[in-house]
């Protein structure tokens, strides 16, 4: 938000929301509805950030599986299979003759 605030404010930019890829589909639910239950008043102060930016458009909330989450790709396992996803294979270094 700070970086989007920026932007505007140097280039008079109008731009559109910031996607926030997200794997939980009830935070997601939670962002669009106004009315928080009772079982999210734990959440509430964290939560309300969000929130506010949700409902002035700032923020735009996306789901993407667990399994797709690009962010994970610093694990090794995650990192092999968005490599191979992407099409780019490992080069075989030549080992030196001795």
């Amino acid at each position: 938000m700070w970086l989007q605030k920026l932007l505007v404010g140097l280039f008079d930019l109008e731009l559109d929301a910031t996607c926030i890829f997200c794997d939980n589909q009830s935070y997601i639910k939670l962002s669009k509805n106004s009315v928080f239950h009772d079982k999210s008043k734990h959440i509430k102060i964290n939560y309300q950030y969000i929130y506010d930016m949700v409902e002035k458009g700032a923020v735009e909330l996306q789901y993407v599986a667990t399994d797709e989450q690009v962010a994970d790709v610093l694990s090794k396992v995650k990192f092999e299979y968005f490599r191979d996803k992407l099409g780019v294979v490992q080069k075989d270094v030549p080992r030196k003759r001795e």
